[in-house]
């Protein structure tokens, strides 16, 4: 029983001492612009978006949030800049709700565009900073596996070890391997969504331009 319990936590510290090269690796480089120090993503921070970069109709500076007042607005909004709604069904929506007069149309583009833009960009405000959330977490628990690694590889050098408390902190570490594994797989995936969330935006906004021409 003893020799099992001797490799199975030099196994259990070979694994973290993977998982955190892994890490140094994954996270370090992506770390380079000092503004964002807590961003984990190979893609680059940029905090918000631009109105500009995404729209070329009418100006939508004396919308503000006057769309809101609109309880239609409100609803087609909801609907469209929700990621379970297909983009296909989004056009759809846009394009059954622009009708009427050219400047009734332009009306309903800008404040359609306006709540859209407002919607989307919070969301993917709040994705964001949930991120750097999650990444701040997963410093910190690098740090506590780096620590537990450290002090069981010294526990298990002692003559007289206590061999119930290197299996706990073996069984410890990779509890905190896990955690930290599946905090990486989340992070990776959820990189893509603010990226998702831009196209979604631009995409829904050349909709609404082509249906004023």
């Amino acid at each position: 029983m003893l020799i099992k319990a001797v490799v199975v936590d030099r196994a259990a510290v070979k694994y973290a001492g993977f998982l955190l090269a892994f890490y140094a690796a994954l996270f370090s480089p992506l770390r380079a612009d000092p503004r964002y120090p807590d961003w984990p993503c190979a893609q680059p921070k940029v905090p918000e978006l631009s109105p500009a970069a995404m729209w070329n109709g009418p100006a939508i500076a004396d919308v503000g949030n006057s769309w809101q007042d609109d309880a239609k607005i409100r609803d087609l909004v909801e609907l469209i800049a929700a990621r379970r709604t297909s983009l296909e069904a989004a056009q759809k929506a846009v394009a059954e709700f622009m009708v009427g007069t050219p400047a009734e149309k332009e009306q309903k583009a800008k404040q359609v565009f306006a709540g859209l833009f407002d919607t989307l960009s919070d969301q993917r405000r709040e994705v964001m900073d949930g991120l750097e959330r999650v990444s701040r977490k997963e410093v910190d628990l690098a740090e506590k596996i780096k620590s537990d690694v450290a002090n069981l590889r010294k526990l298990q050098d002692k003559p007289d070890a206590d061999q119930s408390e290197i299996k706990n902190l073996a069984s410890e570490i990779e509890w905190s391997t896990r955690i930290f594994e599946d905090r990486r797989k989340t992070i990776r995936y959820v990189c893509e969504v603010p990226t998702t969330i831009e196209q979604r935006v631009f995409a829904l906004a050349r909709s609404v331009q082509q249906i004023l021409h």
